[in-house]
């Protein structure tokens, strides 16, 4: 069962708590809180939409695993992956990823019809991404981000309330930086085993991904302080102290930029995050932080 189990990528299901950000900016907001309530039935919906992306998720990497056995094989790592290694034959993988995706899409059908709209779209984007738009450089990238925007928003329909166009555009730009710098691991490691697996390499350069990684990373940074920084979300909050989780986003940034140019990782950001200490300890104080003054706990310091 362990094959059948890796190749759901569980690893990969991190990504999916971009899912839950609606609900802890949410309810700090004292437009957005009462529509929170009772708090319990929130949350486990919440909980529900980023289990279903969870499964969505899952049923698309059994399917671009199935795309790609024949090139996986010949990859000099990916030939491990259960599907390119016969360890999940492809008749149970084709099963897998139906049943996967048909039953994501009916349980966020019965939660939420705007949810369902939203996992539908993700799907159609990722198929498009499997069976070619992965192949066109710079193309590849945006579709990925564009995934991650649909998992916040997928969280701001369930709850019914509206998310910051600041936190969406902050989404997609760490998902950029994110991606390019993967992909710039990608040229400069497995430049040759990684372009006949991943033909978009062939399209890139590592001067032009250098460029679009320090644009990102700035952008990035820029956009969540602006955010939490401006009038109208120190209004919403009741509080400038959101301000206070500005500095963890630019260690992880710098962290995360150190990890792809000095000790050449990057190709695997889930892992990063799960094993690299000084990058969790941020991730969990800019957590913490956001938890914090989401919960509007310091209003009276402030």
């Amino acid at each position: 069962m362990t094959g059948y189990v890796r190749a759901l990528r569980p690893e990969h299901w991190i990504k999916n708590l971009v899912v839950l950000a609606a609900f802890f900016f949410a309810l700090g907001d004292a437009h957005q809180a009462p529509k929170l309530q009772p708090l319990f039935f929130s949350a486990t919906g919440i909980l529900t939409a980023a289990i279903l992306f969870c499964i969505i998720s899952s049923g698309i990497y059994i399917f671009n695993d199935i795309r790609d056995c024949a090139l996986d094989r010949a990859h000099p790592l990916k030939k491990m992956r259960p599907i390119a290694a016969g360890l999940v034959p492809i008749s149970h993988a084709w099963f897998m990823s139906v049943a996967l995706l048909c039953g994501g899409l009916a349980g966020s059908y019965f939660l939420s019809k705007p949810l369902a709209l939203i996992m539908s779209s993700y799907v159609l984007l990722q198929v498009g991404y499997s069976l070619g738009l992965k192949k066109i450089a710079m193309v590849d990238v945006l579709f990925i981000a564009t995934g991650f925007v649909l998992r916040a928003l997928a969280g701001a329909v369930v709850l019914t309330v509206t998310i910051s166009p600041w936190l969406v555009l902050c989404t997609f730009l760490l998902a950029l930086f994110l991606g390019f710098c993967k992909r710039r691991h990608e040229k400069s490691c497995v430049a040759d085993e990684g372009s006949e697996n991943r033909p978009s390499l062939a399209n890139y350069d590592e001067r032009l991904l250098d460029q679009v990684i320090s644009i990102s990373a700035a952008a990035t940074i820029v956009s969540y302080s602006v955010y939490t920084l401006s009038p109208d979300t120190v209004q919403k909050f009741g509080s400038a102290g959101l301000g206070f989780s500005i500095p963890f986003v630019i260690f992880g940034i710098f962290r995360y930029l150190d990890l792809v140019y000095r000790h050449e990782k990057g190709n695997k950001p889930e892992r990063l995050l799960l094993t690299d200490k000084p990058l969790l300890a941020s991730v969990l104080l800019f957590s913490l932080v956001v938890v914090f003054f989401a919960l509007r706990l310091p209003r009276f310091i402030f």
